[in-house]
């Protein structure tokens, strides 16, 4: 008399089986696209840049496309993360050269790189790109409305382009490099020549020559250093060289 009753429970047990699958169905690319920007307005940048990338991804449309690789690349600029955000640049660069941002996107590149120079006693790559993306904005949007900023930059890049190369020459002439030091600091002066710690390379520069027994070239050093600085620091020192030396 039970035989009904059980057959029923099967059924119902079976029966959700049946049932065809529901599949949510794909947002779209400007759902992700609004959501990335949700995210960026609360400072969730990796959050963002993970939507923008579905909508990059998408190829829904060449715009929304471009837009969403330079709002990745400012939210790993905005996160810290300068390699991420310089490749992303870069890429943009190569792959559509006419885009009307391109002042902007050349300035965050430069931003990119100059967010990673080093001190003067280390490897000086960043300082490098950011030196020769800077010049690149300058030429190509001399009327571009960061020019001025970009010209302060560019000197900043080539102040510790210069002051590494003390630092190297510096290392020289204390090892005993003497020729090599007169190269590196001959060097600054002509590629650097609005340097503004020229009066230090003038004083190392006399230095290693007067280790070489080149006393006129020394002379020529220090006296450039009097003429040129004559507040420095340096000129004390490089008067009792003299006295010792001549």
């Amino acid at each position: 008399m039970f035989r009904f009753p059980l057959l029923c429970l099967a059924l119902l047990i079976l029966l959700p089986a049946c049932d065809p699958t529901i599949v949510a169905s794909p947002r779209s690319a400007d759902y992700y696209f609004k959501e990335g920007e949700t995210f960026f307005d609360r400072q969730l940048y990796d959050d963002a840049v993970a939507s923008w990338k579905k909508v990059r991804d998408s190829y829904y449309s060449p715009e929304l496309n471009k837009l969403a690789e330079l709002k990745i690349a400012e939210a790993q600029y905005l996160a810290g993360e300068y390699i991420e955000a310089a490749s992303n640049y870069s890429a943009f660069l190569k792959e559509h050269p006419r885009d009307d941002r391109i002042p902007d996107v050349l300035y965050f590149l430069g931003m990119s790189y100059y967010k990673q120079m080093l001190s003067k006693d280390r490897e000086q790559t960043p300082t490098q790109k950011a030196l020769q993306t800077f010049r690149r904005l300058l030429k190509e949007y001399p009327k571009s409305k960061r020019a001025e900023t970009v010209g302060f930059l560019a000197q900043r890049c080539r102040n510790r382009l210069a002051e590494h190369e003390v630092y190297v020459g510096r290392f020289y002439l204390r090892t005993g490099h003497y020729q090599a030091a007169i190269n590196r600091l001959k060097g600054i002066l002509d590629k650097y020549p609005n340097y503004y710690y020229r009066d230090e390379a003038f004083f190392y520069l006399g230095t290693a020559y007067l280790k070489l027994q080149k006393k006129k070239e020394a002379a020529d050093a220090f006296n450039t250093l009097f003429d040129q600085f004559p507040n420095s620091r340096y000129v004390i020192k490089s008067q009792r060289i003299l006295e010792k030396n001549y």
